[in-house]
């Protein structure tokens, strides 16, 4: 099904999305939830877009433990996965999915490292300052398992969280090397698979203190 420049795909990519997503450089991601515990709730949609605009979204039925052809796009060492928020997503996709996503850029992250001027890196925040758009978040605490039936609004809510994370990375990327900061940036990023490994083995997130 198309929505506009937003396909919806059931269960998987088709082989000619795979093919499509597999020119591009980098990829933004997103995923929504049934909440924020991996081991407990379940995935439901995948997001996807590319430097072109394309956007797609990935139904994930109930009880789904993979797809193919979203793992070999994820996985492609050639194509860097830009997420809000990696951590979160990269442990869902692996936990539920077996997906285990490379390479990988976070704009929360980055956002944390490059804007100390602000407390306020969430999606809504960074959208409204790095490219000027006010995002609608009001799905964004919605039942998201009912993948069959999803509104409008919550498939526009889901599309406008991949649209704008590919210009904002390059956009915080600059911020990083301006600052001095872009090779900590790097080392940060090399860290989340670990983290996310702990966090699926249920350590602590507080597990570096003292």
């Amino acid at each position: 099904m198309a929505l506009g420049e937003f396909q919806v795909f059931e269960q998987d990519l088709s082989s000619e999305a795979l093919a499509q997503y597999l020119q591009a450089d980098a990829i933004a991601v997103d995923t929504e939830t049934m909440g924020l515990i991996p081991q407990r709730d379940r995935l439901c949609l995948v997001q996807l877009c590319d430097p072109d605009g394309h956007v797609s979204a990935i139904r994930i039925a109930l009880g789904q433990t993979s797809a193919l052809h979203l793992k070999e796009l994820l996985e492609a060492i050639a194509i860097t996965k830009i997420f809000h928020f990696a951590r979160f997503d990269l442990a869902t996709l692996q936990h539920h999915l077996g997906i285990v996503t490379q390479p990988v850029f976070c704009t929360k992250l980055t956002s944390k490292l490059a804007r100390t001027y602000t407390p306020r890196h969430g999606l809504k925040d960074l959208v409204a300052e790095l490219e000027g758009v006010e995002l609608d978040k009001s799905a964004q605490s919605s039942d998201w398992g009912n993948v069959a039936s999803l509104s409008t609004e919550q498939l526009a809510y889901a599309a406008n969280d991949v649209r704008y994370l590919i210009p904002m990375r390059q956009k915080l990327i600059d911020m990083l090397r301006r600052e001095g900061r872009w090779q900590l940036a790097q080392d940060c990023l090399r860290c989340l698979p670990t983290m996310v490994t702990l966090d699926l083995m249920h350590y602590p997130s507080n597990i570096f203190d003292h």
